[in-house]
């Protein structure tokens, strides 16, 4: 039972980020904070070998170096790259290539949505949803802890600590 509630600590906090990121364009800190610390913490409750959390922590330090060669060539946001890293280490080597292909996927995809509502008129009725004329009018910038958290939910079945759970 604990097993199931610590590895749903992953997904929760990406909903959480690509919310916050749609409505804000911010990625809160404590996110990838939250996800750094309960990453040992899950590894510990599925049963994974002190290899697999290790291995778990150098793929999240690779990614934050790529991400933050990213950030300062302004492909991608601060808050994107400390997200991506912090979300690695859940990924495992062997997830990792499928979050990928699938983050890259959903990144697309979210960009032509982006364009095209942003290409339509802005309507009235968005007066009651603030952050939909926020969306609207930063042509430049593309929320992707959206596509960050796609990619990894539909990676999730390929991580380790998941497949420690349910088998695979």
């Amino acid at each position: 039972m604990i097993a199931y509630l610590v590895l749903s600590i992953l997904p929760a906090a990406l909903l959480m980020a690509a919310a916050n990121d749609l409505y804000e364009f911010k990625i809160p800190n404590w996110i990838s904070i939250v996800l750094i610390c309960a990453y040992p913490v899950a590894g510990l409750a599925v049963g994974a070998s002190p290899n697999i959390i290790f291995e778990g922590f150098l793929i999240g330090a690779a990614a934050l170096t790529v991400g933050f060669a990213l950030f300062a060539g302004k492909i991608i946001g601060g808050g994107d790259a400390k997200l991506f890293a912090a979300t690695a280490p859940w990924l495992g080597l062997g997830g990792l290539g499928v979050f990928l292909f699938n983050t890259a996927l959903a990144g697309l995809v979210l960009a032509i949505a982006m364009t095209a509502f942003r290409r339509s008129p802005l309507l009235p009725v968005y007066a009651h949803a603030p952050w939909l004329i926020r969306l609207h009018e930063r042509k430049s910038d593309l929320p992707y802890a959206v596509a960050i958290a796609a990619g990894t939910l539909l990676s999730f079945s390929q991580t380790p600590f998941f497949q420690l759970v349910f088998g695979g």
